[in-house]
């Protein structure tokens, strides 16, 4: 019988290797898989490359995981917003590399991982320092019908950590609204693809049509507790 429930999270993140390429999920704070980064870290593996749109917000979180020393790497589109300290001051103390990568192409690198792409041309980027690779030097371009692109590489996870709404035992995924974001490409683009979900629901009772992630993409779910923001940042069991 086919079971992907695990009732602990650290036992999803057991075999999670040191250098890694992590995929999280989120979009600024709105899907973030908190219990899943907390569990990483906790964990301890280190020296990882994490994909994410941003770069984490005040101290917890994928912040915790940063000031941890845990990250070699982020590749995101948004790494700088107004409270993302810890970023700056590992990024200004050349603690941790920076891959910027535009929006639109983050989210078609991570699709064309899980799709089988080789690579796929862009016109975003062209003619910007966004055109050059890490070593400085300049990615392919062609002209295509008049007009130029760049070349543009998949993004292939070695896990990926994202939150969704509702699953079932085979491992099925809905989300809620804006927290889908970037979580059904980057179960698609990782070897291995945990998921937490609010309520896990009998095998038949998610509607076919409303399955946004197949469970054939995720190896485990973990439920997880609705917990709502207080003023003042405190949180509270909803």
């Amino acid at each position: 019988m086919i079971n992907k429930v695990a009732r602990f999270i650290a036992d999803t993140l057991a075999d999670v290797q040191d250098g890694a390429t992590v995929l999280i999920g989120g979009f600024g704070t709105a899907g973030i898989p908190d219990e899943l980064i907390d569990g990483l870290l906790a964990q301890g593996a280190k020296d990882l490359t994490v994909v994410n749109n941003n770069a984490g917000n005040a101290e917890a979180g994928l912040a915790a995981l940063l000031k941890a020393g845990r990250v070699r790497k982020i590749i995101c589109s948004f790494p700088r917003q107004t409270d993302s300290h810890v970023f700056d001051s590992l990024y200004r103390a050349d603690k941790l590399e920076l891959e910027l990568v535009p929006q639109g192409n983050l989210a078609e690198r991570i699709r064309a991982a899980g799709a089988g792409i080789g690579a796929f041309f862009s016109p975003t980027g062209y003619g910007t320092d966004l055109a050059k690779n890490a070593d400085g030097s300049m990615k392919e371009t062609r002209e295509i019908n008049g007009k130029n692109y760049v070349l543009e590489m998949p993004i292939h996870g070695d896990l990926a950590l994202i939150k969704a709404e509702q699953g079932d035992r085979w491992g099925n995924l809905t989300y809620r609204k804006s927290a889908r974001n970037f979580g059904p490409v980057m179960a698609t683009a990782a070897k291995k693809t945990i998921a937490t979900v609010h309520e896990i629901v009998a095998l038949g009772a998610l509607n076919p049509e409303h399955i946004v992630t197949p469970g054939i993409f995720v190896h485990a779910i973990v439920k997880i507790d609705r917990v709502k923001t207080q003023p003042g940042g405190q949180k509270k069991v909803a």
